[in-house]
């Protein structure tokens, strides 16, 4: 009884389907996309070389283009040029997911500023979309 009254008081016809044609919805001020508008293709630069992300047993998390990856003694050693380290993430619950769609809460992210070229012993690497590039293009370099 007491929503029938609501329906009536609020004056909602819930016999009409409305169908509202967007891009993404913003709620509580973060946007949202439908699942299959996200470009799930990884992201190559101008030479060719994958956007990815790296986990390292002790120098943290890492994303840039992957010019070098080479088997070793002491792992898989790789080098990433334009690099950036993940020093902290929020909006996303894994790396996979950072990797795929970004952050839903770029302003909580500390991303540090970009180097040319770093050297690091890998024990994961991600490819990147292009959803999440562009994503991690709007995080502002975390430092002093």
């Amino acid at each position: 009884m007491f929503e029938s009254y609501l329906l009536l008081k609020l004056n909602i016809n819930m016999t009409t389907k409305t169908t509202i044609n967007t891009d993404s919805v913003f709620i509580n001020g973060k946007e949202y996309l439908p699942k299959d508008s996200i470009n799930s293709n990884p992201v190559y630069n101008t030479e060719g070389l994958p956007l990815v992300m790296i986990r390292t047993y002790s120098a943290g998390v890492h994303f840039g283009y992957l010019s070098k990856k080479e088997s070793t003694l002491a792992g898989m050693e790789v080098t990433l040029l334009n690099a950036r380290r993940v020093y902290q993430w929020s909006g996303a619950m894994t790396l996979s997911q950072l990797a795929m769609e970004g952050s839903t809460s770029p302003d909580d992210c500390k991303f540090t500023m970009e180097v040319s070229k770093i050297e690091l012993v890998a024990i994961e690497i991600i490819e990147i979309t292009e959803v999440a590039s562009n994503n991690f293009n709007t995080i502002k370099s975390w430092k002093i």
